[in-house]
């Protein structure tokens, strides 16, 4: 395995681990804080059982070489829900608004890093 495919299964494997431990797993374990955020931005009585599945969906689908890049553009739909809630409920921007455009740098990263067919479709690593 080149460098490269390796520092992209670090990265896609630090997203991943992210997503499950501080977005996914809140969500199914229905935890205080993660209905308290959603209601601090304005999201009375959100779907978290809902949102927590897809996010986990997503996730997955996105570690599985296969299925990798299904993956990136479900989280990146997710993610861009999450900007406009954020936009709505006026959160701070580079802290809170754009966390999910730098989750989406280090996710599309690490898949560009790991599989060569994407890197011929976007050959900005060799």
């Amino acid at each position: 395995m080149a460098l490269t495919e390796k520092l992209g299964w670090g990265l896609s494997g630090l997203f991943g681990l992210f997503m499950l431990g501080a977005s996914v797993t809140p969500k199914l374990t229905a935890m205080a804080a993660a209905n308290e955020a959603l209601v601090a931005l304005g999201w009375q009585g959100a779907p978290l059982l809902l949102i927590g599945v897809l996010e986990l969906l997503g996730t997955m689908l996105y570690l599985l070489p296969a299925t990798g890049v299904l993956g990136a553009a479900l989280m990146m739909a997710i993610f861009g829900g999450a900007i406009a809630t954020n936009l709505h409920g006026n959160a701070p921007l580079y802290s809170h608004t754009l966390f999910s455009v730098y989750l989406g740098i280090i996710m599309w990263g690490g898949l560009i890093l790991r599989d060569p067919r994407i890197r011929a479709v976007f050959p900005l690593v060799r």
